[in-house]
């Protein structure tokens, strides 16, 4: 009788610990958070998404306010299409402008949505105007290791060498 109970504690920490491995694997991949709330979709289109994907959040004031659910590429413009559904009840107006950016130096990128000052709130399909795309980390460097190039080669045109 001893061996069963021994068995049955066995068996649920095992169901315990595949429950939270099951759980940590949603929170990494991004779909723990499972919504049934009504939602509003916006679009935006952005020159360089940098890493963003589907299900990254759309965060306003640090508040995870949707979801972005499709990334396509325009032929015509050479941009990025995001498209992202937003919980109905935020309201946001029209001239609200969306950023792509990044938690940390090197986290997750998110869209950030800064509202405006329009009296017309966002409505389903509509497509925001105003957006700046991400900053790409390898750009960066190289414009800095580019701008010191140039500092040096000028330096050295001035003293004659």
């Amino acid at each position: 009788m001893k061996r069963s109970i021994i068995d049955i504690w066995v068996g649920v920490f095992v169901a315990v610990g595949f429950a939270g491995l099951l759980f940590l694997a949603l929170k990494v991949g991004n779909l723990a958070s499972f919504s049934t709330a009504e939602t509003y979709q916006v679009q935006a289109k952005f020159a360089n998404i940098g890493g963003l994907k589907v299900r990254a959040p759309i965060k306003s004031a640090g508040v995870v306010v949707g979801r972005v659910s499709n990334v396509t590429f325009d032929n015509e413009s050479y941009e990025a299409i995001v498209t992202f559904n937003v919980d109905a009840q935020y309201r946001f107006p029209r001239d609200t402008s969306a950023k792509i950016l990044t938690s940390g130096l090197l986290g997750e990128q998110y869209v950030g949505l800064e509202a405006g000052g329009d009296g017309v709130m966002l409505k389903q399909g509509d497509r925001l105007r105003l957006t700046q795309s991400a900053v790409v980390l390898e750009n960066l460097i190289s414009q800095f290791l580019f701008n010191k190039a140039a500092e040096g080669k000028d330096t050295k045109d001035k003293d004659g060498k």
